[in-house]
């Protein structure tokens, strides 16, 4: 876990479970979690229910200030100068509820389970819409977990088998 981000990680999910906001840690902060390979990236994504939903005083008593909306998403910036983006996109929904508990710190974390992990990073690789880099990244992070946790095979479908073929 890139220890920069924890201190903002840690009190988006102390906030949002006082104030009882679903959410899942998804990207790249949940793939640090679910591989032993560190990643570096910038942000801290969530996916949530309904992002007019998220707990905003909460969030602005502790420092994290918004800074935009974009169709699906809201972005912040926590305390600690990491940008935080919330998204409620629909292919999100399943995985939130299917999503985890690990602890930080003594902490309590909700994260993305790896099938759901590999399922999005796979959907962004698709993205027609994402910068060439990022799609690459995107099936580099889906192969990574795939070769790490080799049962996840099993849980893909045959589009998504055929999506990691490329790799």
């Amino acid at each position: 876990m890139d220890s920069t981000k924890k201190p903002d990680l840690l009190a988006l999910a102390s906030i949002l479970a006082s104030t009882g906001t679903p959410y899942a840690v998804i990207g790249g902060v949940a793939l640090q979690i679910h591989q032993a390979e560190p990643r570096t990236m910038l942000d801290i994504d969530l996916a949530v229910h309904d992002v007019a939903a998220l707990p905003d005083v909460a969030l602005v008593a502790a420092g994290f200030s918004k800074t935009g909306e974009f169709g699906h998403s809201t972005k912040w910036r926590g305390p600690g100068g990491t940008p935080v983006q919330f998204s409620d996109d629909p292919a999100f929904r399943d995985a939130l509820e299917r999503s985890s508990l690990s602890t930080i710190d003594g902490t309590p974390l909700r994260v993305v389970v790896p099938i759901d992990l590999v399922r999005a990073r796979l959907r962004a690789a698709r993205d027609p819409g994402r910068r060439r880099s990022k799609r690459i990244q995107d099936l580099a992070d889906a192969v990574s977990l795939i070769e790490s946790q080799p049962e996840l095979v099993a849980g893909l479908t045959a589009t998504e088998r055929s999506d990691l073929d490329r790799a």
